[in-house]
């Protein structure tokens, strides 16, 4: 089962009210809150509060998104605080990032350091019952296929997963290969869902060639979020048709 919601950066500059509001009115059912926009990292009252709101609204908590990143210089305390929120949260996924290097530009060295900081902070998670999430993104380890599904392999924890959204740069038979992979090897968790031509926002429902394609790589019963990020001029109004456009994706699956 798919489950329609929304990336809470999406509206960075809204407030926590503003985004249940808009949500809950455009049907939308679960929320990833954003680290640093509307929940933040060690503030486990805060966080709780957060829950709170959200469940009177009548939305689920679809994930923690933190900022992060498997990183040489960053302590482990770092993303205990991250950590911490999250559980108070309710998060049943913590979103983290594979560094912040293009991987074709990570040596081997590096990379194993980055295997080894996987390691341990996926057990820290899995220890709260939480999962961990790797941000399917450019100018990381997860930015092409081949080192994306590598990593998974190098780290081989059972806590770590992928979201998955259209990376920018690959053409389409990539980005089903990509996203067909982890949905077979069950290392994939939810989606973002937006559509972008040339970089620049459209309206999702303009996007529905491509994401029909995306959306028959993945076993559709499994029960995933999709979640709406990149909203076209930032626009409320267009969160309502992306919305919509989202559901009748979903319904199409039925």
């Amino acid at each position: 089962m798919i489950i329609p919601g929304i990336v809470s950066v999406t509206f960075r500059d809204k407030t926590v009210e503003e985004i249940l509001r808009v949500s809950a009115a455009c049907g939308l059912q679960a929320i990833e809150w954003s680290e640093n926009a509307h929940v933040f990292p060690g503030d486990a009252e805060g966080s709780v509060k957060l829950r709170e709101k959200t469940e009177a609204s009548g939305l689920q908590i679809a994930a923690y998104g933190s900022y992060f990143r498997l990183l040489e210089e960053e302590t482990d305390q770092a993303f205990k605080q991250s950590l911490l929120s999250a559980k108070a949260l309710g998060a049943p996924v913590i979103r983290i990032w594979a560094g912040n290097v293009a991987s074709k530009e990570v040596s081997a060295a590096d990379r194993m350091q980055l295997v080894e900081r996987a390691n341990r902070v996926v057990e820290m998670a899995a220890v709260e019952e939480i999962k961990v999430a790797l941000e399917w993104h450019r100018n990381t380890l997860t930015d092409e296929n081949e080192s994306a599904l590598r990593f998974l392999d190098e780290v081989d924890h059972p806590n770590l997963y992928c979201l998955w959204q259209p990376a920018i740069g690959l053409p389409m038979k990539e980005r089903c290969a990509g996203l067909h992979e982890l949905a077979v090897r069950k290392k994939l968790l939810n989606l973002h869902t937006y559509y972008w031509k040339e970089e620049e926002r459209k309206p999702l429902s303009e996007g529905f060639p491509e994401w029909r394609q995306y959306l028959a790589q993945i076993n559709r019963q499994e029960d995933r979020y999709a979640l709406i990020e990149f909203v076209m001029d930032n626009s409320t109004e267009q969160l309502a048709l992306d919305a919509s456009a989202l559901k009748q994706l979903i319904a199409e699956l039925n």
